[in-house]
């Protein structure tokens, strides 16, 4: 009668040891990464978020200056019309002269109104300029926030691989740094 012979391997060793409770550090490193993963996702989002409000605030700071330079051309054609009345004054008949004295007066009129208007339409450019500025401050600190994060899961992940928990502490210290970023950029 043979008897039976088991011979437990490296990868049985393994099976039995998660069995009866697994890997702290593996397991710590999981959680440590599933929970950087969902804080990430939070501060990528919101730097998406301050650069699209910095494009929008941009956007409206061109249309507005456009505005204004199309108000300031209009200017122009009404500064050139009441130049060819003057001239036209200067040459008209007497008896026309009331007429061409009106249309100067009234280009002269139309001028200042529009000049409001062209100055009203810069001062928004100049305010959505502002605003494009200060919505895309927390952006740079965002980014820098997400790279630390990502730097921190990564070495959480080759402390899985290494098995130096040194390493673990290191991406623990990323981490914070990521977080301290995440929280300066939110109060900037």
């Amino acid at each position: 009668m043979s008897e039976e012979f088991h011979v437990h391997g490296a990868h049985d060793h393994a099976v039995e040891h998660q069995a009866q409770g697994g890997d702290s550090l593996a397991g710590y490193v999981a959680i440590f990464t599933a929970i950087l993963a969902s804080v990430g996702a939070v501060v990528s989002y919101e730097g998406g978020d301050t650069q699209n409000q910095a494009m929008l605030f941009k956007n409206e700071a061109v249309l507005k200056k456009t505005q204004a330079s199309d108000q300031w051309n209009f200017y122009e054609a009404k500064s050139n019309k009441g130049h060819l009345m003057e001239l036209a004054l200067e040459l008209a008949p007497a008896k026309k002269r009331d007429y061409y004295q009106s249309q100067i007066e009234k280009y002269e009129k139309e001028k200042k109104e529009i000049k409001v208007k062209a100055e009203a339409l810069e001062a928004e450019s100049e305010k959505a300029n502002e605003e494009s500025e200060h919505a895309m401050h927390p952006h740079h600190k965002l980014a820098q926030a997400m790279t630390m994060i990502q730097i921190a899961i990564s070495l959480a992940s080759i402390t899985v691989l290494t098995r130096k928990k040194w390493l673990f502490l290191v991406a623990g210290a990323a981490a914070a740094g990521g977080l301290a970023m995440w929280v300066f950029a939110l109060n900037a």
